[in-house]
């Protein structure tokens, strides 16, 4: 069996945010984790290795520096890192970044691939299930549990207060809640052997059936008005009541801001 994770090396969020003259993050100034979502879907690829003897592929899109978080996740357990980098890739929306990665995933054997649900610094939802259809294969979002029935595998997805249950045909793709597992820490050892690990890197000319239409910034339908760090609240209006006065002056304010 073999599995394709999409990890993605995302800004940490307390170290703030920086960001180029064009709108685009400024990543390669920023301090960067794996995203957490990502994170858990390679727990799941790594749980699946245990029990089933799984060959384990992470791959990246992003800058050189993205090579971290391969080894982060092969020193948690995986087997292989591919990094797709490219000048040419800079920039990309959802869709030009789905283009990618399925261009990549397009030279690599699989059964399974998990993506995260979303990443942090976008919260789109989009690049894995535009990946399925990219690759033409069924895909599963929301994936709360996984397991292996055969040649298919059975998911749980969450759905409001509610999970469905769906079965599907291997090869597929699956989006991974971060709520799906915990994930392991590396190993003294696997962190030593990460680093002797050989990345293979994919450029534009290795890409399978792309487009440079549709790839970079230049090929990203998304266009980004305005972009800004996080703004300071101010401290808001603050009472002292007593109960009773308490629950009429919030319902008076619900209200007048129509949220009853």
């Amino acid at each position: 069996m073999k599995v394709v994770v999409c990890v993605k090396q995302v800004p940490d969020t307390k170290g703030g945010v920086k960001f180029n003259p064009d709108g685009t993050l400024d990543r390669g100034a920023m301090l960067t984790i794996m995203n957490p979502d990502d994170k858990a879907g390679l727990e799941a690829a790594l749980r699946l290795k245990d029990e089933y003897g799984a060959e384990v592929t992470v791959v990246t899109m992003g800058l050189p520096k993205a090579e971290e978080v391969l080894r982060e996740a092969i020193a948690m357990g995986a087997d292989k890192g591919v990094l797709v980098t490219d000048r040419v890739l800079g920039g990309a929306d959802t869709w030009a970044t789905s283009t990618t990665l399925a261009g990549a995933i397009r030279n690599l054997e699989y059964d399974l691939i998990i993506t995260g649900r979303q990443a942090i610094d976008g919260d789109t939802a989009q690049v894995g299930p535009q990946i399925s259809e990219h690759l033409g294969i069924p895909v599963i979002s929301y994936a709360q549990a996984i397991k292996v029935d055969g040649d298919s595998v059975i998911v749980e997805r969450q759905y409001e207060d509610r999970h469905h249950v769906l079965k599907a045909k291997m090869p597929c793709l699956i989006t991974a809640l971060s709520e799906l597992n915990e994930p392991r820490y590396m190993t003294p050892g696997g962190i030593f052997d990460a680093y002797d690990a050989e990345i293979t890197t994919f450029g534009r000319a290795d890409l399978k059936d792309v487009e440079d239409c549709n790839l970079g910034l230049k090929g990203s339908p998304t266009k980004i008005a305005k972009a800004s760090d996080k703004v300071r609240k101010g401290a808001g209006e603050k009472v002292t009541l007593d109960p009773t006065e308490a629950v009429e002056y919030l319902i008076g304010k619900f209200k007048e801001k129509h949220v009853i």
